[in-house]
């Protein structure tokens, strides 16, 4: 029970457009992690940037599993295994940018398309963190059981062999 897990990893694409451009941003997500895409809508008018509040504006994938699994070894390859030590947040989560889509192993360059980056972002938890969340019975996580900055270091130093600067 006090061994960390991966919960879910979220990969997110902001195109800050809808049109052709939020559809190849689709496409390339897809294909990079073999999962159906979920559409991202702008919380408010923004008239600097020409963007309508309701306007889809990104997409986004949830992985969990295996899938979370070997994207994550992927991900961490691109990322050359190192993160930094400001990339965690209190409750051990980690978040951290891919710059390019071409640097997926199978993945091109095509003018037509262009370039695209990607935020990443880790949850990490303990077995029993659900404990808070449920409906029936919900009660609070004890402090030493929620997971720190040190020991998702320690997690991801073992499991995936990522050094943090």
């Amino acid at each position: 029970m006090r061994t960390p897990v991966v919960e879910k990893v979220t990969v997110h694409m902001a195109v800050g457009e809808s049109g052709q451009h939020l559809v190849n941003a689709e496409e390339i997500l897809k294909t990079i992690t073999g999962q159906e895409v979920v559409r991202c809508f702008a919380k408010r008018t923004l008239p600097a940037f020409s963007i309508k509040k309701g306007e889809p504006i990104g997409c986004k994938v949830t992985l969990r599993g295996q899938n979370a699994q070997k994207f994550l070894e992927t991900a961490f390859n691109i990322h050359d295994n190192t993160l930094a030590s400001s990339q965690f947040d209190s409750l051990g989560n980690v978040s951290f940018g891919i710059e390019e889509h071409t640097d997926f192993p199978g993945m091109r360059y095509d003018p037509n398309i262009g370039v695209f980056g990607m935020d990443v972002t880790v949850v990490i938890k303990r077995p029993g963190e659900r404990v808070c969340k449920r409906r029936i019975a919900a009660r609070k996580v004890p402090t030493n059981h929620k997971v720190t900055v040190e020991d998702a270091v320690a997690f991801l130093n073992e499991n995936y062999g990522v050094e943090v600067m």
